[in-house]
């Protein structure tokens, strides 16, 4: 149950909500009659290959798409002064980051559409950090090696995703206000790196009540005509590994889930939707033995569109849960434990007895990692939906930002006391091939490692052997892989990297290209209202709001505070540029708010970062083609629905087909749905959930048993309890090829009927 401050109860179901149209909101809306901006939102499927390709984000070779959980999308909201005026565009991507040569392409394809409005100055693309989705979009090598490199699809889906978005987001622009308040988010996550974090100084701990931030974020956007409601982006931090390293379902995770949640919580409470049953409870079992399986039948590639629940269109909600300081803060909440003996881990290194792989971290749904995700994602929504009931302070005033590139590899930097210092080339320490609680690294190292045996010091030297100036600049990190100064076959660490601010009246968002931990972030945060206060003439004041939003516009991993480098966990073997990371980024992330506070401009530097599109190798194999055994077709039933003998599913319990099926990735169904629930109405099928839904699971295999190598789609719809009584069936969408060059072909399928009491 989920209480408002306006004293209202709403409890978490489907249908049954009363939090809009509450007294408080109804005020929020008289008040924003057209407003002082311009606003448009967009979202756009960008799930990319269900099939065979590795998830980024843990790093696990093992870890392939075979699947669906729920679709990913790229969720946008841009804000103008005017129709034609100054503007900027925030992106929220459900991916594991952002990518550099993603914000290349995107920048291309808006050049070509709209000229120099939307430039790298003034849009911002954000990762959610979730570790469910397809890799191999980044451009660097050492975040290809276990995508086996570039992965065309991949990339192709969030690039299109993204400037769909974009569009959907300048075509809907139209006056409006946007209102602000921020709220606790209650265990939905704890410091996974509790000892670095200790390490920092005693008085600045001791003014923050814990170890990680709490605090949420939320914009609501209202239409300035008609008094609705747009939309709404949140910006929060916890780590996108509800899900764990072993599954294989594409999913946008705990804030992916937040931000379903939250856009069917809205759509349900905005709609007229009826459910009726077309026939009594005594007869659903019998009219649902009379319909059979329908077998495969062809159809046209843009079928199952119409299958779809959720219809994109110009009339969306779009609710956003975005990334924010996220470096040490885990989703795991229950704490990590030692596999072998259910004792909790090494405090100082996250180890069993040394092993890294032993510790594993709890999230709080545990053994459960979907219930794990729906709970933290729930965490995330009920405080969203609270927020956005109860904001009242409007954003005026001006509309500005500041973009800048940088070469992170030698930046001097001038510490507190006047030393100069620089940063480093990329490297990464042992520390980082341990990994963390929530996926653990391999090949023996563990987090705090400062050491490299022999055996690992001659495989990395055989890569490449760090200067001597990088194991100097780099301690007390010792360089394991030393990718600032690998070339081979082309560059293995980005270099230049893009710092940001982009400003919305008493709101500053600072664009970030990597995961800083949660004091660096603190750091940063308070650095920038520092200097904005007191450059700023009166505009600013404590009640400014900064928030960071992570992973954004390229990557570049980790920043921890030079205290938790000492230390060498995995955020700080992770910090790319070296123990003075952190200062770098806060000394120039002052300059650009002095710009923005004085009304100046930065000097501009003559850097860009480099398009190695040219240079992307990839070693992923086309699907050569599709078959079935002799008399089955695409689509037809392998193994069909179970009920019980006479009887009828309950809520709560799972239906399940197994199809005959074709590899997902012959086409991603983009905007469209493999899987599909139908409702019997009358003499109609009524498409009630489908592949976006958090209850419907698509999955997929290859059955290598034979010489001959069949693939099926099994379809799993764990039945909601507030799914109305009445006649189902499964019905899945695919495409299948003959041959490597042959043509797509399209089918569909649907199980036989069975009843829900």
């Amino acid at each position: 149950m989920l209480r408002t401050k306006c004293g209202q109860q709403c409890f978490l179901t489907p249908f049954i909500m009363s939090c809009l149209g509450t007294i408080c909101t109804i005020m929020v809306l008289l008040k924003a009659v057209h407003g002082d901006y311009w606003l448009g939102v967009g979202s756009y499927d960008m799930t990319g290959p269900a099939a065979e390709v590795n998830m980024m984000g843990y790093a696990n070779m093992d870890q392939v798409t075979a699947g669906v959980h729920f679709r990913l999308r790229a969720r946008a909201f841009i804000v103008a002064e005017s129709a034609k005026g100054e503007r900027f565009a925030f992106v929220n991507l459900d991916a594991g980051m952002a990518s550099q040569l993603v914000t290349i392409k995107v920048l291309e394809r808006l050049k070509s559409r709209y000229g120099d409005l939307y430039k790298e100055e003034n849009i911002a693309i954000s990762g959610t950090h979730t570790h469910a989705g397809p890799g191999g979009y980044l451009q660097y090598v050492v975040y290809s090696i276990t995508s086996l490199g570039f992965v065309k699809q991949s990339f192709a889906a969030i690039v299109t995703a993204i400037e769909q978005a974009i569009v959907q987001a300048h075509n809907n622009l139209r006056p409006g206000s946007i209102f602000i308040n921020t709220g606790d988010v209650e265990n939905a996550g704890i410091n996974r790196s509790p000892s670095a974090y200790l390490l920092n100084p005693a008085e600045e701990k001791a003014r923050f009540p814990n170890n990680v931030d709490t605090q949420m974020t939320l914009l609501k956007f209202v239409d300035g005509e008609s008094n609705k409601s747009i939309g709404a982006f949140s910006w929060f931090a916890t780590h996108g590994t509800s899900m764990s390293r072993e599954n294989k379902l594409i999913s946008g995770d705990n804030k992916g889930a937040a931000a379903r949640f939250f856009e069917d919580w809205f759509r349900t409470n905005n709609s007229n939707m009826s459910y009726t049953s077309n026939t009594g409870n005594r007869n659903l079992v019998k009219t649902a033995e009379t319909i059979k399986a329908t077998g495969g039948q062809l159809c046209n590639q843009t079928s199952s569109k119409a299958f779809k629940v959720r219809k994109t269109d110009d009339s969306q909600f779009v609710g956003a849960f975005c990334q924010s300081n996220v470096g040490d803060v885990s989703p795991n909440v229950l704490g990590a434990f030692c596999l072998d003996t259910g004792k909790p881990c090494d405090f100082k290194h996250s180890s069993c007895g040394g092993n890294d792989q032993l510790c594993v971290g709890r999230g709080p749904g545990y053994p459960d990692e979907i219930l794990s995700t729906k709970i933290i994602g729930e965490r995330q929504f009920e405080k969203a939906v609270e927020l956005f009931n109860t904001a009242t302070e409007e954003l005026t005033r001006k509309l500005e930002y500041r973009h800048i590139y940088l070469n992170f590899t030698n930046l001097e930097v001038k510490l507190d006391n006047n030393i100069l210092v620089k940063t480093c080339p990329a490297a990464l320490g042992p520390g980082f091939a341990a990994g963390t609680t929530d996926g653990p690294g391999a090949f023996g190292f563990q987090q705090g490692d400062t050491e490299i045996n022999g055996f690992w010091k001659m495989i990395r030297n055989s890569l490449k052997k760090p200067s001597q100036y990088q194991v100097d600049c780099q301690k007390p990190k010792t360089v394991l892989l030393d990718t600032g100064e690998m070339f081979d076959p082309y560059a293995w660490a980005p270099a230049i990297l893009p710092i940001q601010i982009l400003r919305l009246g008493n709101l500053i968002i600072l664009s970030v290209p990597g995961e800083f931990t949660t004091m660096a972030g603190r750091r940063l945060r308070e650095a920038v209202k520092d200097t904005l206060i007191a450059n700023g003439n009166g505009v600013y004041n404590n009640n400014t709001h900064i928030v960071i939003a992570g992973l954004t516009n390229t990557y570049s991993q980790y920043v921890a505070t030079f205290e938790e480098y000492k230390q060498q966990r995995y955020e700080a073997a992770s910090t790319l540029y070296g123990p003075h990371t952190l200062s770098a980024y806060i000394q120039e992330f002052k300059k650009l708010a002095i710009s923005m506070a004085t009304g100046t401009q930065p000097i501009p530097e003559s850097l860009s970062p480099p398009d190695l599109s040219s240079k992307q190798i990839s070693l992923v194999l086309q699907p050569t083609g599709d078959s079935t055994p002799p008399g089955i077709k695409f689509g037809d039933i392998k193994q069909d629905v179970v009920t019980p003998k006479g009887g009828s599913l309950n809520r709560g319990e799972r239906a399940t087909a197994t199809f005959w099926s074709g590899n997902p990735r012959n086409d991603l169904f983009t905007e469209g749905t493999f899987a599909v629930v139908e409702r019997l109405e009358g003499e109609q099928w009524i498409p009630t959930y489908d592949d976006d839904d958090f209850c419907l699971y698509f999955k997929w295999r290859v059955d290598n048993s034979t010489d001959n190598s069949f693939s099926f789609a099994t379809i799993e719809w764990e039945i909601p309890k507030t799914a109305v009584p009445g006649v189902y069936r499964l019905r899945h969408f695919g495409a299948f090829k003959s041959s490597l060059v042959s043509p797509n072909q399209y089918f569909t399928g649907a199980s036989s009927a069975f009843s829900v009491a």
